[in-house]
């Protein structure tokens, strides 16, 4: 086992972290502020190879592994947590879906752009009344000669109203229960019948869109279909699954954030003639926000590692994302208590910290469905 990172990791931690630094972390207030989506942020991740990291070069990708995915993620994440929304779900669901999933012509044609940061992607799997429970969605896709017709919504689409690309989950057999859903690739500015009616007013993730979407009589090719009828429901499983290592990594960076700031702070802040570092409580604080963190970041890694050697990870999976996003929050919450009043102002970005870390608990996969999984797999 070697823990240390390759020189090839530590040259995309640094190279992202002073992107992050410069660029990033500057535009966070207002980025939180304003909720618009940093448009002009996210083309120059693209130049800089950070809207493909884990896929191929033959594709647009910077052909990266996935630690240093998730290491650049983190960091990303570290800036603003609604900027690592954005690319993980642009990567890790959308891209993935299109790599792992797509023929030649598809990856060539939708993954490729993707990768090079032209096109955003989104995730259309949730709706109303079918978040944990997939298979109670309503959205309809009826082949129709050489098309498909969708019918139905999604809700809580991250990147919804900007994406280029969406893939998008239907019945095509409404009666064969999760054997009866297929997946689609959707071109919202080709394809007449996709709506957006809105975003959501969120409590953090800020500068993520998250979309409702509507189609109405959306005809798309059958050459968008992904795989074959019927193989989307194991697409969403497998996607969800690696998509959590990177719901880790941005656990991890927001939680980075946390500290780094708390640190500052209490060696700034003075009371009774001095830092408040000095002071027992304030020190018991810090080590445990910060033996967490690195706890959180050694599960992250080592789901990433079996995913890297083609095994089994489902569980390795769950429990990063669980433990990370919890502690998240954990170390969010300790660091506004280490500001006092102040870290329950706007005026320090702590308070920001734990709005974005709390969705951490909650999308691709609740703390509670995570914790079936593991049973799950430990009982198996």
């Amino acid at each position: 086992m070697d823990f240390s990172l390759s020189a090839e990791q530590r040259q995309i931690r640094d190279m992202v972290s002073e992107f992050v630094d410069e660029e990033i972390k500057p535009r966070a207030e207002e980025i939180d502020k304003t909720d618009e989506f940093p448009a002009d942020l996210v083309a120059e991740m693209g130049k800089l190879g950070l809207m493909g990291m884990p896929f191929p070069e033959e594709y647009g990708g910077a052909g990266l592994d996935y630690h240093s995915y998730a290491i650049g993620l983190a960091e990303i994440s570290r800036g603003s947590g609604g900027l690592g929304t954005v690319v993980a779900a642009h990567t890790s669901l959308a891209g993935n879906m299109l790599y792992a999933f797509g023929d030649d012509e598809q990856k060539e044609q939708y993954l490729t752009p993707l990768n090079e940061g032209t096109d955003i992607g989104a995730f259309a799997l949730s709706e109303a009344s079918a978040g944990s429970d997939v298979p109670a969605m309503e959205t309809t896709a009826e082949k129709d000669g050489g098309e498909y017709i969708l019918n139905g919504g999604k809700l809580w689409i991250s990147n919804g109203s900007v994406a280029e690309t969406v893939t998008v989950f239907a019945k095509t057999d409404p009666d064969a229960g999760n054997k009866g859903i297929s997946s689609f690739i959707v071109r919202p500015e080709e394809d007449d019948g996709f709506i957006v009616e809105g975003t959501e007013h969120k409590l953090g993730d800020k500068g993520c869109p998250t979309a409702e979407l509507r189609f109405d009589e959306l005809r798309i090719p059958a050459d968008r279909l992904l795989g074959d009828e019927g193989d989307g429901f194991v697409h969403a499983l497998k996607t969800l699954n690696g998509g959590r290592i990177t719901i880790a990594a941005r656990s991890v960076g927001i939680a980075q954030a946390a500290l780094d700031d708390a640190v500052n702070y209490s060696q700034e802040r003075e009371q009774f003639d001095g830092p408040i570092s000095q002071f027992q409580a304030i020190q018991h604080k810090l080590a445990d926000m910060d033996t967490k963190l690195q706890c959180a970041r050694l599960l992250m890694h080592q789901a990433a590692d079996k995913k890297i050697r083609g095994e089994k990870f489902i569980k390795e999976a769950a429990q990063a994302k669980l433990y990370a996003s919890e502690i998240s929050r954990e170390v969010a919450n300790e660091a506004i208590q280490i500001h006092g009043g102040y870290g329950y102002t706007t005026d320090f970005a702590v308070e920001r910290y734990y709005r974005d870390a709390k969705l951490n608990e909650i999308y691709e996969g609740t703390s509670e469905i995570l914790r079936n999984t593991i049973a799950a797999q430990l009982l198996d």
